[in-house]
This record gives structure tokens, sequence and C-alpha cells, in this order.
């Protein structure tokens, strides 16, 4: 004996996911830029790989960047 579960998106449950994948796009854009720039390779490839909406580069932007004066 088999169960069908159906799971349907709300109106709400869109509009949710549209502001988290915004969110994420804008850090994952500014991140990548950031390690572009910084040449910094390893972060590039770990960055555009995972998704985890936006707190690794997060992370990335505020602790694990070069310091640098020119910004």
């Amino acid at each position: 004996m088999t169960t069908h579960h159906s799971f349907t998106f709300t109106r709400t449950d869109m509009m949710l996911f549209g502001v988290l994948a915004l969110w994420s796009l804008i850090w994952k854009g500014m991140a990548l830029w950031r390690a572009g720039r910084n040449n910094q390779p390893a972060w590039f490839v770990v960055m555009l790989v995972l998704n985890t909406a936006g707190i690794l580069e997060i992370c990335y932007l505020l602790f694990f960047q070069p310091k640098s004066s020119n910004r």
C-alpha cells in the first residue's frame, strides 16, 4: 500500500522563496566579485558551488577577505 502525498506552494511560499533567492543572489554577487578582485580562486569556486542563502558569502565578506586600505 502506497500513500501519495502532494504539496502545493501557496502564494506566501512563493514570495518567501523569491525573497530568499534575491537575498542570496545579492550576497553571492558581492562576495564573488570581491573574491575575484582579491585573486582568491578557492573562495570563488566554493561560493559559486555552494548555496548557503548568503551565510557563507557574508562570512567571507566580514572575516576572510584580505584586509587592505584600497576598498
